[in-house]
């Protein structure tokens, strides 16, 4: 476990950063297999199909994980306190809140799965694919609940990187069970579903046999039946905020995948495509946010608020060194990361996304200041910053295509320009904030 409330701050950070980066990359990695293969062995067809499931199966996924980081931060706190005792009743009170939650909310969306497809305005050439997709991957989400927990757990404590190598051996489980299930069994789409559940239920067991066997701290025994209902109401409160932000964020998304789903299958491939790219883009910024949210928290807990300003300036440092490289990397190999998606001949969903990416690679620094900010927010505790300003920014976006794409009729690349919209809108939001806190920090 590491203790961030003394010595170095940018090297620390930096290092506890990596792992986040790494395993957070090795997730994309097998989401992205299921959009590679698919549209390579099976279609377009079932490219898009798996495209308009993901949007669905993110709020989900991405709720449960709100919940566990939103929790995370009271236990950072915790533990930078050295409150032993709090930690595990805080723990132990989180992790049956959230399987019964999860639990629930898989019934229901696998009840739901066809009414809401069709919502969305779903082409009917695709509806099957995507809810039989749909309904396996939320059969599993009670793993994506147990993993997420551990793992933020574990992060709180100052270890990132045992996850990565369970998400390392999770995603190669994932492309080969991918591989065999389409390309060799030929179930097409269920076989991504499939995969994708097997990958997340093995890191999950992996993660729990690590733990009962090398972190004593959290070998709780009959502890871990503990519910506090003291608890519960701070729990939830800064759970169910953070969940609210990422339910906000994949709404938005889902919106727009609506507004795509109307301009025919060839849009809505390309979408999926660029969507993967944008997932492995962004989600490097949000991991130092998060390195950033454990730092902050741990030494706002311990009363080091000289340490909470020089560990916000060095996580913004490294956004936007990241920030830089990426886009370079994708300006440069946007064609040839197009070409890893779509089958020969599908030379529109090459031309559309290619344009996008191109595009949207010098677009990419905005995200890596709204994630930095969005990181020194949590860490503090005011996840009411970061939920307005992702609601804010989602309006944005969707406003802007809405006008781009429907009323204009503008061409694909307008994706990047109501994205552009909804950050800057967000950082006048969030700025003026981040200025009032960190005077705050400099007069205390």
């Amino acid at each position: 476990m590491l203790d961030m409330t003394k010595g170095k701050i940018f090297t620390p950070l930096f290092k506890f950063t990596i792992p986040l980066v790494l395993g957070n990359l090795f997730q994309l990695t097998y989401n992205a297999a299921d959009s590679i293969i698919v549209g390579r062995f099976v279609g377009e067809s079932a490219l898009a199909a798996v495209g308009t499931a993901t949007p669905l199966m993110n709020i989900g996924i991405l709720l449960l994980n709100g919940m566990c980081m939103g929790a995370s931060v009271l236990a950072s706190a915790d533990f930078g306190a050295g409150n032993e005792k709090l930690l595990k009743r805080q723990l132990s009170t989180t992790v049956i809140a959230g399987m019964a939650f999860s639990l629930a909310f898989s019934i229901c969306m696998i009840l739901l799965a066809g009414p809401v497809l069709k919502l969305i305005q779903t082409p009917e050439e695709v509806l099957p694919m995507a809810r039989q997709y749909l309904r396996i991957v939320y059969a599993g989400l009670i793993f994506t609940f147990i993993y997420n927990f551990l793992a933020n757990t574990l992060r709180a404590l100052g270890d990132s990187r045992t996850s990565l190598y369970f998400l390392i051996a999770s995603s190669l489980i994932n492309i080969v069970s991918d591989i065999f299930f389409v390309a060799v069994l030929h179930w097409e789409v269920m076989g991504c579903a499939v995969a994708t559940v097997l990958s997340q239920m093995l890191c999950c067991v992996f993660c729990l046999v690590y733990i009962r066997k090398k972190v004593p701290i959290l070998n709780f025994g009959r502890e871990w039946l503990i519910f506090d209902k003291s608890l519960i109401g701070k729990t939830v409160s800064f759970g169910s905020t953070s969940a609210m932000q990422q339910v906000c964020l994949q709404i938005g998304k889902l919106i727009i995948q609506t507004m795509v789903n109307t301009q025919g299958v060839s849009v809505i491939a390309a979408f999926t495509a660029v969507n993967r790219v944008d997932d492995f883009a962004y989600t490097p910024q949000q991991n130092i946010g998060h390195a950033m949210t454990t730092f902050i928290a741990q030494n706002e807990g311990a009363g080091e608020d000289k340490r909470v300003q020089k560990g916000f300036r060095a996580g913004i440092i490294i956004e936007v060194i990241y920030s830089v490289c990426l886009c370079a990397v994708i300006f440069a190999l946007a064609p040839q990361i197009m070409g890893l998606f779509a089958q020969d001949g599908d030379s529109q969903v090459m031309t559309l996304g290619t344009s996008y990416l191109r595009l949207i690679a010098f677009m990419y620094i905005l995200p890596g200041f709204t994630n930095g900010i969005q990181g020194f927010f949590r860490g503090i505790g005011d996840m009411k910053v970061t939920l307005y300003s992702t609601t804010m920014n989602m309006v944005g976006r969707c406003v802007a295509l809405y006008v781009m794409l429907m009323v204009l009729h503008m061409p694909f690349v307008s994706l990047a320009w109501a994205n552009m919209a909804g950050w800057i809108l967000m950082l006048l939001f969030e700025v003026p904030l981040l200025v009032r806190q960190l005077k705050r920090f400099q007069a205390a």
